[in-house]
């Protein structure tokens, strides 16, 4: 509202700007203050946990301590319990006693600081305080007592900055208090102060989105300054009133035919973990829950949505009475379960059976403990969507899809609002993208005028969905924002909102788009490119846990049904449960505070160490006792002589032993000759069968590259194009030795050591990484050029493989500079192509580029470790171990090295097992094999088509079956004929055995 500058050193201001300054300051400093009038002291009590959080019941026993206004408090991520004890006037007006609470608080952003759950004296829940709702009810006049639960939680997101903070990792964040207790106070509020405040609000907020010629704006700030004039500035309770009057010829006028319609649903995006570790969303569950019944029973229209089942669950075992309150309100349609997962994962590295058991786990909790089925999948703050997604939603029964995170793009905007997603086989989802672009909103004049502006189906469509309360760290909605909703059912100048649910909004906004656009693929998001890298470890316990569930499910359902082993349910869904939580979308993405992150790998060891019992128990009854060393081969191909999902003798593979000549390192078989140069880099690798060398001339290939990485912003979530432009290659390696079979190459990097032996295994290179890794803000790649002229590159997915062009034709292009593949990833022209697999690698990069010679070439880059320093200063400090191969290859070979990547055979002794389930085509893989979740003791086998293309297969099974069925990834049956795979992707059958199993 500035309109110039004046040169003498006074800002010049238009007449609206000056009669808003007069408005704001009079709202601030008059009108705010009086909300609330005769404040009363009360008498408090505290005492310092000390520790881990205490249930309510330990704390209502301990003793308090005198306490008084002004002391500090809360050492970081402590709890200190309150016992606040008063006395409400006789001659208030019921309901018009509220405890105001300040813990402290700095600034107004809830969430990320300190919070408090209220409690009564019986341990029943009254509500959350947080910044901007810090209030609670106090009952009818008469003495009252009330226990505070104040989580002590640091400050850690500071705006802009990013810089390494000791206060995530309980080990560092010292002893300090990090609050002083501000206020705790009895008060009267006055609903018409309140009232009037919420009026001025409404209005003031469109004030800076209008026209700034128009007649509306003029109105309303006429209005306005009506209103400071009516009142009475040393009576504001008395004047009040009059300044609502003066306020409401402004307030009546109805919104414009063409408004946009705004169902506005109450949500509070919780973050699983992030700046707080899992244990604090516990509790953030918890308030946000009671702050929502709290405003259930004050306003009949609101409607509260809420995803993952996992928080319900931790409802349910730590606050039984506040989860009995929100299943009655889930009853009454008052709160609605979405999403149907069982948190809001990640959705590019979790692998395609996690991906179908975390709809599996949810929708069974939603169906069990609500009756109550879900039809969205609710993911708005996850860093892209897999092009896998419309099919394994579809196959879990949803229909649509919201998220509003590619509006984080940061080149390209996302052409469409509400539109028809395809996914890898053809399957569609009805898209919602709230144009207001945040699942935060307030429902103020910002958030709403942005929302119009962006739809970009307007004209066609009308229906968008405004999603209010304050989220990422809980909250939710407040009384402030269902005001500003009743305001702008119908105001002139804003869209129409109406208070409403998200199955609603779903079926208008699909009825009203007949013919949608159409987005094909993945939805890639051009930021948060790092999240493929960071945290390393993490990385590695979600992939090897995923191959641990599959092993153990396949061997305790062959033990089962071959044996009569009992099949572990509760097991191994207790460990499902633990790797579906670490798919969180800050945790496995590795943004979270080192608390996160090192609880991330304890829960991953513990999962590995239960599996592998597991594992061993079922191997051993499935042996039968004996002695003779054997392996368990789980994945779905033959390897090592033992057939895929079997168990039987190995047959080593052929031995190739280095020999030096000159200045390189030879490894030679029947398929491949690989050339190690004194770098420590391949000088070349000759595909003997088709006589071709792999390398472009005068190039290296398997070289480490050290990179810059220097976030502009979000250090542990970005990788910025422009610092892969400064680094060097690393080719002067201390060591470049023979060991037995294997070239052992040795870097060391300041302090970091890099130990890398390269195999030649049947035809296939393979390369092992130890490295003891200390840098800071460094991305550690490996770069294969090879010597094909490739315009894609295909990648691993789940249940399938997704093409993505590697040329920077566009923008769009240009952009996906780093991709995620699973895997593998494969790289070829017409009739040769080249396979890499990896055993825990996610971020590629692939370009097409020339070599010194100017021919074309095509380099693939893995990237294999960084070291943010934000949020966690720590990360990725330390040792790891993975393996990367490479053969040439088309998709077949590639997937057949991933699986062998992924699930190496197990040792074990006994005698041979037959493979429960056999596949007659390679293109058709199972992907797991386990008993029904209803734990009627039938088969689940879970195929897809794998090879892109329309296959049939054969299926066997070792054990007799008296029927067949074809279910959808819910184990319910559908009429298909999906048992012939002609499609790719996730496929379910249902053997049900004879009574004899």
């Amino acid at each position: 509202m500035v309109d110039d500058f004046n040169p003498n050193g006074r800002t010049r201001h238009d007449a609206v700007a000056l009669a808003m300054l007069r408005v704001r300051r009079f709202t601030r400093f008059r009108i705010t203050p009086a909300v609330y009038r005769d404040p009363r002291p009360v008498r408090i009590g505290a005492w310092p946990v000390g520790g881990e959080p205490v249930p309510f019941a330990d704390a209502v026993r301990h003793s308090f301590e005198p306490f008084e206004l002004g002391r500090e408090w809360g050492r970081p991520w402590d709890t200190v319990w309150f016992d606040v004890r008063g006395e409400v006037p006789a001659d208030w007006a019921p309901g018009a006693a509220e405890l105001v609470v300040d813990l402290g608080f700095t600034g107004d952003q809830p969430g990320f600081q300190a919070e408090a759950t209220v409690y009564r004296p019986d341990g029943t829940v009254v509500k959350g305080i947080e910044p901007l709702n810090n209030w609670v009810p106090l009952p009818e006049p008469g003495p009252f007592r009330l226990l505070v639960e104040a989580a002590a939680n640091p400050v850690i997101q500071v705006p802009y900055e990013y810089e390494p903070t000791h206060l995530g990792d309980r080990a560092t964040a010292g002893e300090t208090p990090r609050y002083r207790l501000a206020e705790m106070t009895v008060a009267r509020r006055d609903p018409m102060v309140w009232n009037l405040l919420q009026d001025i609000v409404t209005l003031d907020g469109l004030v800076d989105v209008l026209p700034p010629d128009g007649a509306r704006r003029a109105e309303i700030v006429h209005a306005l300054e009506r209103m400071v004039d009516a009142m009475d500035p040393d009576d504001i309770p008395g004047t009040a009133q009059i300044g609502r009057r003066a306020l409401a010829p402004a307030l009546a006028g109805n919104a414009a035919s063409s408004s946009l319609i705004v169902s506005a649903v109450g949500h509070a995006h919780i973050d699983c973990a992030w700046l707080w570790p899992v244990r604090e969303t516990v509790r953030k569950v918890a308030r946000t829950f009671a702050n929502v019944l709290d405003l259930i029973d004050r306003d009949p229209d609101f409607v509260f949505a809420a995803s993952s089942a996992q928080q319900y669950a931790w409802l349910k075992d730590s606050q039984p009475e506040l989860f009995e309150r929100v299943r009655a309100a889930v009853a009454a349609g008052r709160i609605r379960p979405v999403g149907g997962m069982w948190v809001e994962s990640d959705t590019n590295m979790p692998g395609g059976e996690a991906l179908a058991r975390q709809f599996v786990l949810g929708k069974r909790f939603f169906a069990e403990e609500f009756g109550v089925e879900t039809d969205e999948v609710w993911l708005p703050d996850s860093f892209g969507y897999t092009a896998a997604m419309p099919q394994i939603a579809r196959a879990a029964g949803a229909r649509y899809f919201l998220t509003q995170k590619p509006s984080w793009n940061e080149i390209n905007a996302m052409p469409h609002s509400s539109f028809l997603w395809e996914g890898i086989d053809g399957s569609r989802l009805f898209t919602h993208f709230p144009p207001a672009e945040t699942y935060n909103s307030d429902l103020g004049a910002h958030d709403l005028d942005r929302g119009e502006r962006l739809f970009r189906e307007k004209g066609a469509a009308r229906h968008v969905l405004g999603l209010f309360g304050w989220g990422d760290g809980g909250g939710g909605p407040t009384r402030e924002m269902l005001a500003v909703a009743e305001r702008k059912r119908d105001l002139d100048g804003s869209p129409r909102v109406r208070l409403g649910d998200p199955n609603s909004f779903f079926r208008s906004a699909e009825a009203e788009l007949p013919a949608p656009p159409v987005w094909v693929g993945e939805m890639y998001l051009e930021l948060h490119r790092g999240t493929l890298t960071s945290q390393h470890r993490g990385k590695h316990g979600n992939r090897h846990s995923e191959a641990l569930l599959r092993e153990a499910e396949l061997w305790a359902t062959t033990a089962a049904v071959l044996r009569g082993t009992p099949y572990p349910y509760d097991a191994l869904e207790a460990a499902w449960r633990v790797v579906l939580l670490q798919q969180f979308h800050d945790i496995l993405p590795g943004t979270s505070i080192a608390w996160v992150h090192q609880e991330a790998e304890r829960n991953y060891e513990r999962v590995a160490a239960d599996l592998t019992a597991l594992i061993d128990a079922r191997l051993a009854a499935l042996g039968g006792g004996g002695t003779t060393p054997i392996a368990a081969n789980a994945g779905p191909y033959s390897r090592t002589g033992v057939p895929g999902m079997g168990i039987g003798p190995v047959t080593p593979p052929a031995t190739v032993r280095p020999r030096r000549d000159g200045d390189r390192i030879v490894l030679e078989d029947p398929l491949l000759r690989v050339e190690v140069g004194r770098h420590g880099a391949l000088a070349s690798v000759v595909d003997r069968v088709a006589d071709r060398e792999l390398l472009p001339a005068a190039t290296l290939g398997g070289v480490l590259q050290l990179l810059r990485d220097t976030p502009r912003e979000w250090d542990a979530w970005d990788i910025n194009e422009e610092d892969q432009r400064s680094g060097r290659d690393l080719l002067d390696p201390v060591a470049v030795d023979l060991v037995d079979d294997a070239v052992l190459v040795r870097h060391e990097v300041g302090a970091t050591t890099i130990e890398v032996t390269v195999r030649l295994v049947d035809g296939v290179v393979e390369y092992g990484f130890r490295i003891d890794w200390h840098e800071s803000q460094k991305l550690l790649k490996l770069a294969f050029p090879l010597d094909v002229r490739a315009d894609r590159a295909t990648s691993e997915i789940q249940f399938g493989h997704l093409h993505r062009p590697i040329h920077q034709n566009t923008s769009w292009d240009t952009a996906r500079f780093e991709t995620v593949a699973h895997r593998w990833i494969q790289v070829g022209e017409p009739g040769y192509g080249v396979a890499i697999a990896n055993d825990v690698v996610y971020g590629h990069d692939v370009r097409n580029a020339h070599a010194p010679d100017g021919r074309p070439m095509t380099t693939v880059r893995l990237s294999l470790l960084r070291a943010p320093r934000y949020p966690d200063p720590s990360a990725d400090q330390g040792s790891h171990e993975f393996t990367v191969s490479l053969r040439p290859g088309g998709v077949a070979e590639a997937i057949t090295d991933g699986y062998a990547r992924h699930l190496p055979p197990r040792p074990t002794t006994g005698t041979p097992v037959a493979p429960l389930i056999e596949v007659s085509n390679p293109a058709v893989v199972v992907e797991s094999v386990k008993l029904a979740e209803d734990r009627c003791g039938d088969v689940v086998v879970r195929l897809y088509e794998a090879h892109g293309n329309r296959s049939s297969a054969m299926v066997r099974t070792s054990f007799g079956w008296d029927r067949l069925t074809t279910t959808d990834l819910l184990e319910r049956p559908v009429a298909s004929d999906a048992v012939r795979a002609t499609t790719p992707g996730p496929r379910s059958t249902c053997c049900c055995a004879p009574s004899n199993w």
